[in-house]
């Protein structure tokens, strides 16, 4: 076994650590992807989805090729490791890898752009913070057109830095607001116990979360 010193580099994620705590990003890999999809001098936008946009497998879009949407999707989800700002747009796009069309391409090259002013961004974890397990979740209603299904969406923090994020498809029909509201809050709770549980075994107990 061999002592490489401190990590500055796992998986594509660069490592950063200073005094004031360990700062993880995908700096590199962001431009690459850029780079690979002919990005690299876009316009940056200031949201990664734009406001009110909601988008379907149908209408009379014209198709586009499925191998280049898959692989734009497929490096946007590996971003996510590190990009929860992200993570609701990717999740919105890869529901359409079977059926994509300009709409849709149209929609994952708004995210590129967005990462055009944000390729640095990642998560902090600040050095000094008591480890207090901290958890929100919240859903959209109704935002699938296809089906009616609600999004719900959750991310959980250790001290200062985010750890856990989710977005995803609910597998039923909401009726309202509030069962949509319920549905994500259970599925942030399931998660809550394992990770209470996770960190009960890293003698770091959590008493309420």
């Amino acid at each position: 076994m061999t002592d490489l010193g401190i990590m500055t580099y796992f998986l594509g994620m660069e490592v950063h650590q200073s005094d004031r705590g360990i700062f993880i990003s995908q700096h590199s890999f962001a431009l690459k992807i850029l780079d690979k999809f002919c990005m690299h001098n876009c316009k940056a936008v200031s949201i990664p989805v734009a406001q009110g946009e909601k988008l379907t497998s149908s209408g009379d879009q014209q198709r586009v090729d499925e191998r280049h949407y898959r692989s734009l999707v497929g490096c946007l989800l590996y971003l996510t490791a590190t990009r929860p700002d992200i993570m609701f747009g990717v999740s919105l796009l890869s529901r359409f890898m079977h059926c994509c069309n300009e709409a849709h391409l149209k929609a994952a090259k708004r995210v590129l752009r967005y990462i055009k002013g944000t390729a640095s961004f990642g998560v902090m974890f600040e050095s000094g913070n008591q480890l207090k397990l901290e958890g929100y979740s919240d859903s959209d209603w109704e935002g699938s057109l296809d089906d009616m299904k609600s999004t719900s969406g959750h991310f959980f923090t250790l001290g200062s830095g985010m750890f856990c994020w989710s977005s995803k498809k609910q597998q039923t029909v909401a009726q309202s607001t509030a069962e949509a509201e319920y549905i994500a809050a259970a599925g942030a709770v399931n998660q809550a116990i394992w990770l209470r549980k996770l960190l009960h075994d890293l003698n770091e107990t959590q008493d309420e979360i």
